[in-house]
């Protein structure tokens, strides 16, 4: 075959085009073109990846004579090898093989075409060093696409109404283009020919300029990963090594996700174990407290014991039991906003839950929608920690206000008067899930340093504070700490019928547990929190029975250690 010779004069004249052409973008402020680039594989190239004596620059894409039947006049042999595109249990587009510009893209970044090998010559280009196909590396993507960005997908206003988190295609800036068949494709991102900003990105990505072109995400402006102006205090690994970015709210979406290479495929995370993407700023490099530590407790929410399992489109309620970061905490929504009792703090911004009568919410507006999802209506819910008289479970159950007795998460208890409440605490208070399932190195506690939430503790089931839940170990402001927060131990254990004197007796003289005879959740049969153990409390006569009644007129019938109760310790 003939191959046609190209005049050298003409080809010192591209180049000297392309220069002046970089001198004036470069004084203007725009584009510094290709000569210099990766993309500038001639042997004047400073790049690593280049010819050993080809002058020409465009010749490696394009050619004015003998292309192939691809526009713009393409030059590179293309790659016969068959994909495997993106997919998720999210997506809604249809996605298959490449088309346009990303299979003129891929004829070199899929690493299965010679760099060299030009329609237009008879033999490949020959590369410096040996090099024939691009070398293994972030720019190599190969013939798995799953973990990269789609492409080669139609993006028009009814996918945009499909998916409900994409902006119509018509209100695309001018930098952020379509293809002309209103195809997603890689030059929607990248420009070959102009490598202005890193990775020939069509635009700044910082702040994540680049994704909100396309993608609009509820709640995300206000969100902590879009405004917060934390760096990295040099401590562990870099938590951003792919970007030139020094913030939260520079890195924006790459600090979770990336295009290219995704870790985990589905919804393109940095990392392939799920929490190490919040690891990798929540372990005191990035976020104030070092949370990834609070996991190597005894008593945690065992999020490495599922990283993978939750997914978007999981049953909310009754999937396979698993909890992972996500599950609490929406990162495109989540923020620093404080809130009162039972309202949810912005820490749990945006994320799904179940309310008081059972019935699904998006997003939660108290604390306790977002613990009832997986300890209320669950049938994954688990067992009991203690054997009860009156076994109960379900937490949004325990907790009804319409129960003879409860601990005041929903509404404010039904007893108008508990003596023993600490201020603030009053009858009419209500509390938090956290105020009992907590850091045991929080904020409440005194003196306490670490993150708050219900991460991890060294007291189970994930209590900030120490509760025995079993007899036979003396009464202590330790062993009962966590009652005693609210409850005051001098009043509980002295001889004054305000506060019942048999409180004394037992908890005391008798070293019985405060969960020995009270539920502290709530209860559907009894006053006062009354569910008794039945590892110790056994029938007498055939029966357990609390009888309420005036102070004075209370009872109980039961035997305890083996002592028998019948209708007595009145009070």
């Amino acid at each position: 075959m003939k191959t046609k010779v190209v005049n050298p004069l003409f080809s010192r004249v591209i180049r000297k085009v392309l220069l002046m052409l970089v001198i004036v973008g470069a004084s203007q402020g725009h584009a510094e073109g290709i000569l210099g680039s990766k993309h500038d594989l001639s042997a004047a190239s400073p790049s690593t990846i280049r010819a050993n004596t080809e002058s020409e620059v465009c010749i490696f894409c394009h050619t004015p004579h003998r292309a192939l039947n691809e526009a713009p006049l393409w030059n590179h042999e293309l790659s016969q090898a068959t994909y495997t595109p993106y997919s998720s249990s999210t997506m809604k587009a249809a996605v298959g093989q490449p088309t346009g510009s990303s299979k003129l893209c891929l004829s070199c970044h899929d690493g299965t075409v010679a760099l060299g090998m030009v329609h237009s010559r008879s033999s490949p280009i020959e590369m410096r060093d040996g090099v024939t196909v691009l070398p293994s590396g972030a720019s190599r993507l190969g013939t798995d696409l799953s973990d990269d960005h789609p492409v080669s997908m139609k993006y028009d206003a009814s996918l945009a109404a499909l998916n409900g988190q994409l902006k119509d295609p018509a209100t695309l800036n001018q930098e952020v283009r379509l293809d002309h068949e209103g195809m997603m494709q890689c030059t929607s991102c990248h420009d070959a020919h102009n490598d202005r900003f890193p990775k020939f990105l069509v635009k700044d990505d910082r702040g994540g300029q680049l994704c909100v072109s396309c993608h609009s995400v509820s709640s995300w402006d206000a969100s902590a990963h879009a405004t917060s102006t934390k760096t990295w205090n040099g401590s562990g690994p870099n938590p951003w090594p792919h970007t030139t970015y020094n913030t939260v709210k520079d890195n924006a979406c790459s600090s979770c996700h990336a295009p290219h290479s995704a870790g985990t495929k589905p919804r393109l995370l940095n990392f392939a174990v799920v929490e190490e993407n919040c690891n990798s700023c929540h372990s005191g490099t990035v976020a104030a407290k070092n949370i990834t530590a609070e996991f190597n407790k005894i008593s945690v929410h065992p999020i490495t014991q599922s990283s993978s399992a939750h997914d978007p489109m999981e049953d909310a309620v009754n999937s396979t039991r698993h909890v992972v970061c996500a599950d609490c905490h929406n990162p495109h929504a989540t923020k620093t906003a404080p809130a009162i009792a039972p309202t949810a703090s912005g820490a749990l911004a945006g994320v799904k839950g179940m309310n008081s009568s059972g019935a699904l919410v998006d997003p939660v507006v108290r604390e306790y929608e977002l613990c009832y999802r997986c300890h209320a209506d669950s049938i994954a819910r688990g067992p009991a920690r203690v054997n009860r008289q009156f076994v109960q479970t379900n937490t949004r159950l325990e907790f009804a206000p319409s129960n003879p007795s409860y601990h005041p998460v929903q509404a404010p208890g039904k007893n108008s008067s508990t003596p023993s409440l600490i201020a603030p605490w009053t009858v009419a208070s209500v509390m938090y899930c956290t105020d009992c399932h907590n850091n045991d190195q929080g904020p409440g506690i005194p003196g306490g340093t670490g993150p708050n939430g219900p991460h991890g503790s060294i007291y189970t089931p994930l209590l900030e504070r120490n509760l025995l839940l079993t007899d036979n170990s003396p009464e202590s402001s330790a062993n009962y700490a966590l009652c005693y927060k609210c409850h005051s131990r001098s009043l509980v254990t002295a001889d004054d019928p305000t506060s019942w004197a048999y409180h004394k007796k037992h908890v005391v003289d008798n070293q019985t547990a405060c969960t020995t005879c009270h539920d502290p959740h709530g209860v559907v049969e009894n006053a006062h929190l009354i569910n008794f153990n039945t590892s110790y409390v056994t029938p007498n006569g055939g029966t357990i029975t609390f009888t309420d009644g005036t102070v004075g007129n209370r009872s109980c019938t039961l035997t305890c250690h083996g002592k028998a109760h019948d209708n007595t310790m009145k009070y």
